[in-house]
C-alpha cells in the first residue's frame, strides 16, 4: 500500500468529484459532498498534503496516511486518527 503523494491526485483536479471524511463504519457517517479539487499542496510544515476546494476550503491529509486507490476513487487511511479521508469521481 502506498502513502500520500500529490500525484496520485492529478486526475482530480479541476474535475467534478464528491468528497467525504469518515471514521469507523460503526459511527455516525458524513455524506458525501460535491465538489471540484482546484489544487493539491503540502501544508508549511511538510507533514500533510492540503487538497483544496477553493481559495480557503481545503482538507490536510498526514503524508504517513495509507493510501488505497481504485479506477476513479481514492482513499486515505490516517491511523492515529481512525479517518478516511475519500475523493471519486463523479
Amino acid at each position: 500500500m502506498e502513502t500520500v503523494n500529490a500525484n496520485s491526485l492529478e486526475k482530480y483536479i479541476n474535475a467534478p468529484v464528491e468528497v467525504c471524511i469518515q471514521g469507523r463504519a460503526s459511527e455516525d457517517q458524513a455524506p458525501w459532498v460535491k465538489r471540484k479539487v482546484s489544487k493539491v499542496t503540502l501544508c508549511p510544515d511538510e507533514t500533510h498534503l492540503r487538497i483544496y476546494f477553493d481559495k480557503h476550503f481545503f482538507f490536510a491529509v498526514p503524508l504517513t496516511s495509507n493510501v488505497d486507490q481504485k479506477e476513479d476513487k481514492w482513499t486515505a487511511y490516517d491511523e492515529s486518527a481512525k479517518l478516511y479521508y475519500s475523493i471519486k469521481m463523479v
